[in-house]
């Protein structure tokens, strides 16, 4: 068999048997193969190798005195997931074998060894463990590609920068604060991409899209059989983003058993999943909040233990009102942008536009303006945007649309509850985040309306949810806020 071509550094195979002449036996089979070879008498040494030294592959028995071959596979995955595990077994515990396949091992061998089988099995795993690598590192590429410097030159952004640049180099935890808008996601994704875990992965959680009642089970993870509906095990976002970076967006809406256990998973780095045992894992915890936290604590609706681990580095985000004069670099930046996803001829803002963009408050920050931006792109006949083509809510600050709801003397509070969330969905354009601070109550309030049907579907600008579950974590409120641009 032609040997394939080796990864760097040459791939290391950990072998463990509590009898020595195996152990003997497949070293000198694998060391003719030319890989890299180490050895354990038994789990616990195996977990030590594990801890100091990469590993591609573990070909372990299943059947050991101490620690079995099955604890062996889920102690070796918690401390380094990306393993590959082979499991030996004779021919009278086959079943147990595959039982260890769907636990995560990636192959069984059957007593007797026979060379053969070994090596072929044992290649394959390693071409498993170098396409995992080499996707890993065509996605960062790809991240690396499509990543957009933040737009912006004004002092206040500046600042904020070259704070998020130095918070970067570290592995404190980050608290990312600002109003809905600003940019707290891709601030997040900016100290990810320029800290040392930059290949690693990037988990984006938002807490306030997630049910109360999964919540727990998305971050933590759960066990099958946990819970109804838990029908197999699945790992958590904590796991997922185990040696990157976690970033939990509206931690605010962290409800408090789930706090406890974020606390934990702080201070000792391990997480609990619902019905397993505790794992260890490696990840770097950005948050963020538009909400005041040292209010929350007051008020008891935040641990003032974990507002604490997670406030080692604050950096508040500036409200765009605060850089007006980053807003005409902005609106050209999204101009591009747009003109070129929609296909339109349209490149530049008529000097009143721009006038007009820089003396308008901004209440939904840079994705308002992009929305504004992307708008004015559509519906311009020409190849200049004037002050025509810009929202009405622009154009008149003082009565946003012209809107104004009223009500009847007797009207159900229901009714008034309803439409002032239907309406404020309107204005927003969608956006629930900001929905919600303009009716000062938790984006959560608004997500469970829509969920219970309390705003009907056909609502305009109340889309809903999907059914089938949560809406993806990290996903933003109004269209389009995956590519906001912070800035």
């Amino acid at each position: 068999m032609h040997p394939v071509t080796p990864m760097q550094p040459t791939p290391t195979v950990l072998v463990v048997d509590d009898e020595p002449s195996i152990v003997d036996a497949l070293s000198k089979v694998l060391e003719k193969e030319q890989l890299a070879v180490l050895t354990a008498g038994n789990g616990h040494e195996a977990l030590e190798v594990l801890r100091r030294q990469r590993i591609d592959v573990m070909v372990t028995d299943l059947r050991m005195p101490g620690m079995g071959g099955d604890d062996l596979l889920k102690a070796a995955k918690a401390i380094v997931p990306e393993v590959e595990v082979i499991v030996m077994t004779a021919y009278g515990t086959v079943e147990a074998a595959v039982e260890a396949m769907k636990r995560g091992a990636y192959d069984f061998i059957a007593k007797p060894l026979k060379r053969a089988q070994v090596v072929a099995s044992v290649r394959k795993a390693l071409d498993k463990v170098a396409l995992v690598a080499e996707n890993s590192k065509l996605r960062a590429q790809l991240a690396a590609a499509t990543y957009r410097e933040i737009v912006g030159n004004s002092q206040v952004m500046r600042a904020t920068l070259e704070i998020a640049r130095q918070a970067a180099n570290s592995t404190a935890t980050v608290l990312l604060l600002g109003e809905s808008g600003t940019g707290k996601e891709l601030l997040a994704r900016y100290i990810h991409a320029h800290s040392p875990r930059a290949s690693r992965p990037f988990i984006p959680v938002n807490c306030a899209a997630l049910p109360e009642t999964i919540l727990e089970s998305e971050l933590f993870g759960h066990e099958k059989g946990a819970f109804t509906g838990a029908v197999r095990n699945r790992e958590g976002r904590f796991v997922e983003a185990h040696t990157g970076t976690l970033f939990l967006d509206e931690i605010a809406e962290v409800t408090a058993p789930v706090q406890v256990k974020l606390l934990r998973a702080l201070q000792e780095g391990e997480v609990e999943p619902v019905g397993g045992r505790t794992l260890k894992v490696d990840f770097r915890l950005v948050c963020a909040t538009n909400r005041d936290l040292v209010e929350e604590v007051k008020s008891g609706g935040f641990r003032e233990d974990l507002f604490y681990r997670i406030n080692v580095i604050p950096i508040r985000i500036p409200p765009l009102r605060d850089r007006i004069e980053d807003v005409p670099l902005l609106a050209e930046h999204f101009l591009r942008v747009y003109a070129t996803k929609h296909g339109k001829g349209v490149g530049q803002f008529a000097d009143e536009a721009l006038h007009t963009m820089g003396n308008y408050g901004w209440p939904g920050n840079v994705r308002e303006l992009e929305n504004a931006v992307e708008r004015a792109v559509v519906l311009c006949k020409g190849s200049r945007i004037g002050v025509e083509d810009l929202p009405p809510e622009l154009r008149d600050p003082q009565a946003p649309n012209g809107r104004q709801i009223t009500f009847s003397v007797g009207t159900r509070i229901e009714e008034i509850e309803r439409r002032m969330i239907v309406e404020t969905l309107k204005f927003t354009r969608g956006d629930k985040r900001l929905a919600a601070d303009l009716l000062g109550i938790a984006t959560r309030t608004i997500y469970r309306k829509l969920e219970s049907g309390f705003v009907s579907v056909a609502d305009p600008g109340a889309d809903r949810r999907p059914q089938t579950g949560a809406a993806p974590a990290g996903t933003g409120d109004a269209a389009g806020d995956s590519d906001e641009i912070l800035h």
